[in-house]
């Protein structure tokens, strides 16, 4: 039947590029066009009665029939070897990449089916290149994927280096700016120190030349009254020059590091009737210090000479900035293992806005600018009162008065 018909099919064959081969029901190849024989290597007619199995390689010729046979049942026309490749193998032996379409057809009553062939060699060579290529790209790109890495590390360390040295400067500008600050204000405190000293000592000694020079001239024994109002006033001012270097000299050994403490056991009445009886001196007219006089079974363990420098510099204070006819109390007592030392006045007081400030070295208050001072007594006796593991507070109200409040142990471990 299909002799027959072959006129029909050689005209249809041979016009196509694709190679084209017949088979029948029995996987005999029926028919192939030029392009068919060319592409497995043979002559023309040569593939006619060849089982199909003569182009297929050896590896999948066991389970081709079966794959023929379940496509015959399920006539349809399809692509051959769909997700995998397909090889055919020329006559020669040499296996190459194709593509096949197959297409079922009858003629009479007998099944064929008739498979479009392509050799895909040059398109699996350029797949190849290209994978190939990709492969070289891929690998490339990794290279300079790592490059980059490492370069963007680097720049990073790079970075954290820069990032280290800048802030390093700027400690450093810093430490400068500190310094020159320091400097600055150092050469201002002593600025101001020189002119404080100047001016301290000046008033206190033009004070003594001219008691010197007045009481030279009573010389007679009635004049004795006057005489001893002028020695009064020299010594006033020679005990006020003395607290004014004992301060000095106290900064010096603070500051310096050389400040050393001798602790020994003494009486405390004994302290309190020393320090009323040095201020006693500069009291003013009409000023009284009221004070316990019952302290004879007190004994502390301290440094009996800073102690006396601080309730000294509290009492003189008191003394400075109070009226004349005014009263100054002086109180002392004992709680467990501590001792308190309470001065209070009736003076100027201190101005609300000024009290931060009063502990500050070199700092008076605004209202006590008249008045002569250094302004450095409170800084030292709130320094050694730490020392010695005491505090110093106090309360004070502007145009009242002023209450000191030394708290220290009564012995000094």
């Amino acid at each position: 039947m299909f002799e027959k018909n072959e006129n029909v099919f050689n005209v249809l064959f041979e016009a196509a590029s694709e190679g084209i081969i017949v088979v029948n029901e029995a996987q005999m190849i029926v028919s192939s066009n030029l392009a068919a024989d060319t592409m497995f290597g043979y002559e023309k007619g040569e593939l006619i009665g060849q089982p199909l199995n003569i182009l297929i390689p050896s590896t999948y010729r066991r389970e081709h029939p079966k794959h023929f046979k379940e496509f015959l049942e399920h006539s349809e026309k399809r692509q051959m070897g769909h997700g995998r490749d397909l090889y055919g193998i020329k006559k020669n032996g040499k296996e190459f990449p194709v593509e096949a379409g197959l297409n079922p057809f009858i003629i009479g009553e007998e099944n064929f089916v008739m498979s479009l062939v392509i050799d895909i060699s040059v398109r699996k060579q350029a797949q190849q290149e290209i994978k190939k290529l990709n492969n070289e790209l891929e690998g490339k790109i990794q290279v300079r994927t790592k490059e980059l890495e490492e370069s963007i590390l680097n720049l990073q360390n790079a970075n954290k280096a820069l990032e280290l040295e800048i802030k390093k400067r700027k400690e450093a500008e810093n430490r400068i700016k500190n310094a020159l600050q320091k400097e600055k204000e150092l050469n201002e405190l002593k600025t101001k120190f020189l002119s404080l000293v100047s001016h301290e000592f000046k008033t206190p000694l033009s004070g003594i030349l001219t008691s010197v020079v007045l009481a030279g001239k009573y010389k007679l024994e009635e004049q004795q009254e006057k005489r001893e109002k002028h020695l009064s006033t020299i010594k006033n001012k020679v005990h006020y020059l003395d607290n004014i270097l004992n301060d000095f000299l106290s900064i010096e050994r603070l500051e310096s590091g050389k400040a050393t403490y001798k602790f020994s056991n003494f009486s405390l009445s004994k302290l309190i009737n020393e320090v009323v009886y040095n201020a006693n001196v500069t009291l003013k007219s009409g000023q009284n210090i009221h004070y316990p006089r019952n302290l004879e079974d007190i004994m502390l363990h301290q440094d009996e000479k800073i102690l006396e420098l601080v309730l000294s510099n509290m009492l003189s204070n008191a003394i400075k900035y109070s009226p004349e006819n005014s009263l100054i109390k002086f109180n002392v007592h004992t709680k467990g293992n501590k001792i308190y030392f309470k001065v209070t006045d009736q003076g100027i007081g201190i101005p609300q806005k000024d009290q931060k400030h009063i502990f500050e070295r070199y700092f008076r208050a605004e209202n006590a600018l008249l008045n002569q001072g250094t302004g450095i007594g409170l800084n030292i006796a709130k320094v050694h009162l730490e020392n010695l593991g005491g505090t110093i507070n106090f309360k004070s109200e502007e145009n009242t008065g002023t209450e000191f409040i030394v708290e220290l142990p009564i012995v000094k471990e």
